[in-house]
C-alpha cells in the first residue's frame, strides 16, 4: 500500500479524497415546500465556492464525485431528483436526512422551512510525488 495525493491505492485502486466542502442553508418562509428550501440550501453552498483550481490544473469536472447532504425537519418531503439536477458538474449523490428547522406562524398554519446543505467534492488527483 502506497500514499498518494489524493488518498491510498492498493492493488492499483485509488479512493478519491475530499478536495471541497460547502455548507449552506436555505428556506421557504411560507407553504413548507421542503425541497425548495434544500434548492436554496445548495445554492447558497455553490456560491461560496470556486473550482478554478480545476481549469488550472485542467482537471475534468465531469469526474468529480458530489455528494450533498440536506437536513431538513421532513425528509420525505425533498424531491432529491430535483436536488441532484440542479448540480452542474460530476456525478452526483444526494441524501436527505432528518435536520434542520421548521418555524410555525403562530397566527396561522403556515411554517417556514429552513434546510441545511452540506456538499462535498472528490477527485482522483496527480499523483505530487512518492511518498
Amino acid at each position: 500500500m502506497r500514499r498518494l495525493l489524493c488518498g491510498w491505492m492498493s492493488e492499483g485502486v485509488v479512493v478519491a479524497k475530499r478536495i471541497i466542502l460547502e455548507m449552506g442553508s436555505g428556506n421557504d418562509l411560507h407553504g413548507g415546500d421542503y425541497t425548495k428550501a434544500a434548492l436554496r440550501a445548495v445554492q447558497d453552498a455553490l456560491h461560496h465556492s470556486s473550482l478554478s483550481f480545476i481549469r488550472t490544473f485542467g482537471l475534468d469536472s465531469r469526474s468529480m464525485q458530489v455528494e450533498v447532504t440536506i437536513g431538513v425537519q421532513r425528509p420525505d418531503k425533498v424531491d432529491a431528483e430535483k436536488v441532484k439536477a440542479s448540480l452542474p458538474h460530476g456525478t452526483v449523490t444526494v441524501k436527505v436526512v432528518k435536520g434542520g428547522l421548521d418555524v410555525p406562524d403562530e397566527t396561522s398554519s403556515d411554517i417556514a422551512v429552513i434546510a441545511s446543505a452540506a456538499v462535498a467534492v472528490r477527485m482522483e488527483l496527480p499523483q505530487a510525488g512518492k511518498a
